[in-house]
């Protein structure tokens, strides 16, 4: 058996436990240590002090919105990728893998030209004070440039899971990560570039990863052929494509919009309390990237078994990744919560004020994101279905629906602490949410099976 013909039987028909250990751990693996990198990057320039520990929490977010790009194209493509390989349409498969991976390179471009033109604006507006605002310009000038690498790599990150070699994509990921943690104490004070330093090592690490998924195209190891000539936008393939990527998209902005309102309520506190929050937000992506990789894992065997009418693996699946994915979040969220500010102590100098802001956030979404797992795996089913509308219902509730109420009104009556619990608080309602959401679902998934 040739490795294409492996990648589809794992998609199809290996159990289900066995696939989602192929598919998921390695990509989850990917994904934490790509995590643990942004929190390496907190932790050196945590060393230069809050000033420019802030500044990289307020270009965060700008960098979010860039790869989202990426994710509009990448995701989009996918879960429309992999139900035509579950009905067996691997040529109209082939053309969507070239659209997605040409034109998400092509519109980051675009909007990488457009954030360097009007940065300054773009910072204050994230959050950036008078102080953070000088380092937030030298990062951000290197590091948003620099994205147009991780546009192309989250792209083909989607492309290549969806098509069953999870492995790639891990050691994409891991060469990246392995790189920039090892750059980053170099460029930042052994060569003294501080904060400079911190965006040229993840620009390098950047680089590399895209060699990885380079040398895997030109290798032709994968199952498609990426050529300009193949990109199609009939309307068919845009709409699947787009039915997906945009509440992917979204959901990515409004990540970096709920992360610019922290900064900016935190702002009234100073520069302590955006560095604080900021150390949380990290430490937080670390346990929502780990289970984003592991649930990018079961989109693909989600999409084939429904695009192949398999709806009992379509359940086993479902019922699978929400345990492990639980698990995993109980786990570290206990973690969080029992050791908040000897963890948050890690990120500053001794900065006493920081540490009480960020440890008693960071206890209280510890416990929270216990429930992620759950809710994501539901978040994620919608769109490996198809269904974009209820994917982008429930994909914008944590950190948009509800979320944005919660931050604008809690601070008002409750001051710091309505920033502090704003999260968790969405967190909860979310999970409420997705209950409703998820019954229904299981309800037409029973009645298309019992007519199959």
């Amino acid at each position: 058996m040739n490795s294409q013909s492996k990648k589809m039987e794992l998609l199809g028909s290996a159990s289900i436990p066995k696939a989602l250990l192929a598919m998921g751990i390695p990509t989850m693996i990917g994904m934490l240590v790509n995590a643990f990198y942004n929190l390496v990057d907190a932790y050196f320039v945590g060393g230069l002090g809050e000033s420019q520990m802030g500044a990289i929490s307020v270009v965060y977010p700008l960098g979010q919105v860039v790869v989202g790009l990426g994710l509009l194209f990448g995701n989009g493509a996918a879960s429309y990728i992999s139900r035509l390989l579950g009905r067996g349409d691997k040529e109209n498969a082939d053309k969507v893998a070239s659209t997605a991976l040409y034109s998400s390179v092509s519109v980051g471009a675009v909007i990488i030209i457009i954030s360097m033109v009007f940065l300054h604006p773009i910072l204050k507006l994230l959050g950036a004070t008078d102080s953070i605002l000088p380092f937030a310009a030298t990062y951000a000038s290197i590091y948003i440039v620099s994205c147009i690498f991780n546009v192309f790599n989250v792209t083909m990150n989607n492309i290549v899971t969806s098509e069953g070699s999870a492995k790639t994509t891990m050691c994409a990921l891991l060469t990246g990560a392995v790189l920039n943690i090892a750059l980053d104490p170099l460029f930042i004070y052994v060569f003294d570039l501080g904060v400079a330093g911190a965006a040229i090592a993840t620009a390098i690490s950047q680089v590399v990863s895209t060699c990885v998924y380079l040398t895997y195209i030109f290798r032709k190891k994968s199952v498609f052929h990426f050529r300009v000539k193949d990109c199609t936008y009939t309307k068919e393939t845009m709409s699947e494509i787009f039915k997906i990527g945009i509440p992917t998209l979204v959901f990515q902005i409004l990540t970096s919009v709920s992360i610019s309102l922290i900064n900016n309520a935190a702002g009234d506190y100073g520069d302590s309390a955006i560095a604080g929050m900021g150390v949380v937000t990290r430490l937080i992506s670390m346990v929502s990237l780990s289970v984003f990789g592991f649930i990018k894992g079961f989109q693909p065997i989600a999409g084939y078994s429904y695009g192949a009418k398999k709806f009992d693996r379509l359940r086993e699946a479902i019922k699978t990744s929400i345990l492990w994915s639980t698990v995993f979040c109980v786990i570290f969220g206990v973690i969080l919560a029992l050791f908040p500010a000897a963890i948050v102590s890690r990120f500053t100098k001794g900065d006493a004020e920081m540490i009480r802001i960020g440890a008693a956030s960071l206890r209280a979404n510890g416990i929270s994101i216990m429930l992620f797992g759950f809710y994501t795996v539901y978040s994620s089913l919608f769109l490996a279905l198809g269904k974009g509308r209820e994917g982008f219902i429930l994909g914008a509730c944590r950190q948009g629906i509800c979320f944005i109420p919660v931050i604008l009104l809690l601070p008002i009556v409750w001051g710091l602490n309505g920033i502090m619990y704003a999260q968790p608080i969405a967190d909860v309602l979310s999970a409420v949410i997705t209950v409703f959401m998820a019954i229904p679902l299981h309800k037409k998934l029973n009645e298309i099976d019992f007519f199959t």
